[in-house]
């Protein structure tokens, strides 16, 4: 999960293969039969009713998460439940206790027959001040919108009974035949209102989101995967065509990079794009599942934005193909919703596959050097502005509470860094042979995705399978509290640090979705390019070179193509009065810290680090 936007999430995951064998055949366990009505929906929530197994204590307990994998953050979904019931066989209703947020204890359990409950969905009770700070995180929420969208996360309508979380589910949603439901899973009803899901237990539920919209997919196959994509566009101006070349070309070159990692055989994209009303998702991002990736963006950004912000995000959400869904500790396989124990390994399941959504884009051609040097340096730099001398593992194991949950986001940073590291000593030491990519292949062979690893056992692991040197980088740097010198390792690659001169922007919009106006942002300070045409905050601009401009065409605008001296006519409107500003364009410069390939002699190595 990538935060602010973006927020990028690791997944726990019980298991796609056994998912689909499920679905086609079926089970002989006692189901737990679920429905969920999106057709009659009142006051914003919807009913769900839940019939029950067979039970033989005289109390049971029904929970909803109060976390989910790849958030870490508490953010107990039984809050958006109302009207909890439990219904005896004869009709009457049973005695119901609410222990805290997420638990219902029920009385006389051994007559129970059914529980009903309404759903309050999180979009419009986000206040826009981030996750972990009151609001869940979009990606991992839901959305009612009667008749036009339902984000289903699962894990906000679906709840489990206490140790029966490993029993079968099946899912029947009623919706109305104007909307679709996109989801990984596969439907076993032919009716054009009602859809019936069928997953193995609790785990594999939740981690299979549906999004009901009006019919915008997708669909194509790379290298046998099928991948779909579907997209809720608000206003209707943007469309899952809009990004199918895009994502097709990129996940294509995911699948050649990987090479025999392949533990998926369907992915789905489901975009939710947010209207930025008060009340729509602000939470902004992505969240994995073993078989798909729920991404929130804002509608308002201009295509070229979203397609490369799609890019960045739903590359790193597949990787976690790799890690955790197919190598992952027993934290991960059986992950615990409302005492969750949290794994020493966040270097490996996020730093990794954020390093891989990088590395693929310069070893398949996607990017050039200098970019991806600039990407490494920005993670140098950020992950210096966090706590350095934190060991990465007591961290990561220690991840929900503070002081280690202000430095979560660090594993997007340090993280993928750890990862580049071990990949340059790998490359080092076999004379280019082999890099990380064929670490977490070896580890995919002797794990899989159903065997987990002991936490405590998987440096020793790593060590046999590469270098001694590999060993002690883990046990100083990731183990260990000592900062790491990230220049000594570029110099192994014949990379170096330098200091180039980079445009700053020429000014930062504020917009308003209801009156789509275009505004210098009043708190942003004036730049070089302001100061040359008296372009003010809290200017609105309404055309440049006598082209109009609006937030419906914001993307044509393409300001990072002026160029220094050309001439510019922006047309504004300052305190009621329209006025035109001529001038020319200026620019303003700040040096930044930049990698680059300097020595020659290593260029052989260097090669075989970011093209093999």
């Amino acid at each position: 999960m990538k935060k602010s936007i973006i927020s990028l999430a690791f997944v726990a995951f019980l298991w796609s293969n056994s998912l689909v064998n499920a679905q086609k055949k079926g089970t002989s366990k006692q189901a737990i039969k679920v429905g969920i009505d999106l057709i009659d929906v009142k006051d914003d929530k919807v009913k769900v009713t839940v019939q029950a197994p067979k039970i033989n204590a005289d109390f049971i307990t029904y929970s909803f998460p109060k976390i989910v994998p790849g958030t870490y953050s508490e953010d107990n979904y039984g809050k958006y439940v109302e009207e909890f019931k439990a219904f005896h066989t004869n009709g009457s209703e049973l005695s119901i206790t609410k222990s805290d947020d997420n638990t219902w204890s029920i009385s006389n359990a051994k007559y129970l027959s059914k529980i009903t409950y309404l759903v309050n969905d999180t979009y419009d009770t986000e206040k826009g001040e981030g996750h972990g700070k009151g609001d869940i995180f979009s990606p991992a929420g839901t959305n009612i919108d009667a008749g036009k969208n339902f984000m289903l996360n699962t894990h906000g309508f679906v709840g489990y009974f206490q140790d029966k979380k490993d029993l079968p589910y099946q899912v029947t949603i009623t919706h109305p035949e104007t909307l679709w439901g996109a989801t990984s899973m596969i439907d076993t009803d032919t009716s054009a209102t009602i859809d019936v899901f069928n997953t193995l237990r609790y785990g594999e539920l939740i981690e299979n989101p549906i999004m009901y919209a009006k019919p915008d997919y997708t669909a194509f196959n790379v290298s046998g995967m099928d991948i779909q994509i579907a997209v809720y566009s608000p206003s209707g101006k943007l469309t899952a065509e809009s990004f199918t070349d895009g994502l097709k070309k990129m996940i294509t070159a995911q699948k050649t990079f990987l090479g025999n990692i392949n533990s998926t055989k369907k992915y789905t994209v489901l975009l939710y794009l947010s209207s930025l009303k008060p009340d729509d998702a602000k939470g902004f991002g992505a969240l994995e599942h073993p078989t798909a990736t729920t991404v929130v963006l804002p509608e308002m950004l201009p295509l070229d934005q979203l397609e490369g912000i799609m890019r960045d995000v739903v590359s790193h959400e597949f990787f976690h193909i790799v890690t955790p869904l197919t190598i992952h500790s027993n934290e991960i396989q059986y992950f615990d919703y409302n005492s969750p124990k949290m794994s020493q390994h966040l270097w490996m399941y996020e730093g990794v596959t954020e390093y891989f959504a990088n590395l693929f884009q310069i070893n398949q051609g996607l990017i050039e050097e200098d970019e991806f040097f600039e990407r490494m340096a920005g993670k140098i730099a950020q992950s210096r502005e966090m706590n350095d001398n934190m060991s990465f593992t007591v961290m990561s194991k220690n991840v929900l509470n503070p002081p280690y949950k202000d430095q979560y986001l660090n594993v997007y940073q340090k993280g993928a860094l750890i990862a580049m590291c071990i990949d340059i000593l790998m490359r080092e030491n076999s004379n280019g042979k082999k890099g990380i990519l064929y670490l977490m292949q070896k580890l995919s062979k002797k794990y899989g995705a159903h065997k987990a690893f002991n936490d405590e056992d998987l440096f020793a692991k790593i060590t046999a399978l590469t270098y001694p040197e590999v060993g002690e980088f883990l046990r100083t740097h990731v183990s260990g509290s000592t900062p790491i010198n990230y220049e000594a390792y570029l110099e192994k690659v014949g990379v170096n640090k330098t200091i180039v001169k980079v445009p700053e922007k020429k000014f930062t919009l504020s917009v308003d979705p209801e009156k789509k106006e275009l505004r210098i942002n009043p708190e942003s300070q004036s730049t070089a390019f302001m100061k040359a045409l008296d372009l003010r905050g809290g200017d609105i601009i309404t055309a440049i070179n006598d082209k109009k401009y609006d937030l419906d065409n914001i993307s044509e605008m393409k300001s990072d193509q002026w160029k220094e001296g050309e001439p510019i006519s922006i047309t504004i409107n300052r305190d009621g009065k329209d006025q035109t500003l001529l001038g020319r364009v200026k620019l303003s410069y700040k040096d930044v810290e930049r990698f680059q390939a300097t020595d020659n002699t290593k260029a052989k190595l260097k090669k075989a680090w970011l093209k093999n």
